[in-house]
């Protein structure tokens, strides 16, 4: 498991890097006002909480078991797809508190949610195994073992499919950041110049 620092430090500067680019631009050109540093700033310690929400559970254990087991609610996994998921409606409750906006409150939630997969993510790219199926399935599955499968003439297309699945887990993760981020002010432009 990496360490929390690692996790925030992951969604930040990995999964919703253009929030960082264009706040430093938007800072470099004094083109931004203190309420907005502050919505950035509140954007993205949410961020930095989600990112680290699977393993909340590790507070609460410590405080009062002391020990760091950090895995489960009850018979629920937090690494998986249910409980971060749950991170979509907490999320949209403070975009509500924060924009007003049932709209924002939602690409907030959105944007949560990603952080919670990038959890997930970084989890599973050290080697821990992950219950994402729960509760359809209580097997732990570790997607970026299966990026060095091998071909086998009996189940080509079964090869195919997991050796692009932990790529694909990366591209949706950084493409939800990047819908949430679009809809929340944050986005690149092309320009054509001739």
């Amino acid at each position: 498991m990496p360490y929390p620092v690692a996790h925030v430090m992951f969604f930040v500067f990995c999964i919703c890097a253009i929030a960082v680019y264009t706040t430093l631009v938007a800072l470099l050109r004094r083109d931004i006002s203190y309420r907005e540093i502050g919505h950035i700033l509140l954007l993205l310690l949410t961020g930095g909480f989600f990112a680290l929400y699977p393993d909340i559970m590790a507070v609460y254990n410590l405080i009062v078991n002391g020990t760091l087991a950090h895995c489960y609610i009850g018979a629920i996994p937090t690494h998986s797809l249910l409980f971060s998921s749950s991170a979509i409606l907490i999320g949209a409750i403070i975009g509500y508190v924060l924009y007003r906006k049932p709209g924002k409150a939602l690409y907030t939630g959105l944007f949560a949610f990603s952080a919670s997969l990038s959890h997930l993510l970084l989890d599973d790219l050290e080697g821990t195994g992950i219950h994402y199926l729960y509760p359809i399935s209580s097997r732990e599955i570790n997607l970026f073992s299966y990026i060095g499968i091998g071909f086998t003439r009996d189940d080509l297309v079964h090869s195919l499919l997991a050796a692009h699945a932990p790529i694909v887990f990366i591209f949706v993760v950084m493409m939800l950041a990047l819908l949430a981020l679009s809809h929340l002010g944050f986005e690149f432009r092309y320009h054509f110049k001739k």
